[in-house]
């Protein structure tokens, strides 16, 4: 793992892309004290549509494969019926 001062990054962004890109994670510093981390984005799973949806900042990837079973374990939500039609009107009224 590589570690780098924004100063550093920004003179140098391209060449820590590059790394990102060649899967290594970079910790970014603010005065030696790290504030973020630059990872590599896998791609490989997502079709086309949905990565025009996370460039335009409109979605984001998920952090983890869904675990099917365990999703259809989890308890339903309640809504009083009311509410979600009220919703659903105004939701309809917005646009």
């Amino acid at each position: 793992m590589r570690s780098v001062n924004i100063a550093e990054l920004k003179n140098g962004l391209s060449k820590y892309l590059r790394y990102a890109k060649s899967g290594e994670e970079v910790i970014i510093r603010d005065r030696n004290r790290p504030v973020a981390k630059l990872v590599p984005f896998l791609s490989e799973d997502l079709e086309e549509q949905e990565l025009r949806l996370i460039a335009a900042g409109k979605m984001r990837p998920p952090r983890e494969k869904l675990d099917v079973e365990k999703f259809l374990k989890m308890p339903a939500p309640r809504v009083a019926g009311h509410k979600a039609v009220e919703a659903l009107l105004a939701d309809r009224e917005e646009e």
